[in-house]
């Protein structure tokens, strides 16, 4: 799975006493209702954002967990997790990519009605 969006947080390494490390990345989509994703880089994984920076598009690869917790009085808890393992930079697009038509026609004459695309050929063998 993958989240694509720009890069809202990038926290310090956290670094626990059994030497495992942790980093925290929010990623903000960009949609009609934006979210804001918490996303887990764990063990070896938390340098992959250190050449990126807060405000560029990325697109991380992610793997959704999930985990069982009994706590002391016996009730059953869930918990997820999003965990990163790949970032790669997203290209800006073009200045014209808002452009109402598509670039490989922007220099073509579009007809003025439908019928107009349609050409009538006398030689037409169609039996309908």
């Amino acid at each position: 799975m993958e989240i694509v969006g720009k890069i809202k947080l990038i926290s310090e390494i956290q670094t626990f006493d059994s030497g495992f490390r942790k980093r925290e990345v929010v990623i903000t989509t960009e949609e009609q209702y934006p979210q804001h994703i918490l996303v887990e880089l764990l063990g070896d994984r938390v340098d992959i954002i250190n050449s990126f920076s807060v405000g560029e598009d990325v697109k991380i690869s992610i793997n959704l967990r999930g985990r069982e917790w009994v706590n002391p009085q016996g009730e059953t808890k869930y918990f997820n997790s999003i965990t990163g393992w790949r970032v790669e930079k997203l290209m800006t697009t073009p200045s014209n990519y808002n452009s109402p038509v598509p670039p490989s026609f922007q220099n073509t004459e579009i007809p003025s009605s439908p019928t107009a695309m349609i050409q009538e050929d006398e030689d037409d063998d169609l039996p309908f």
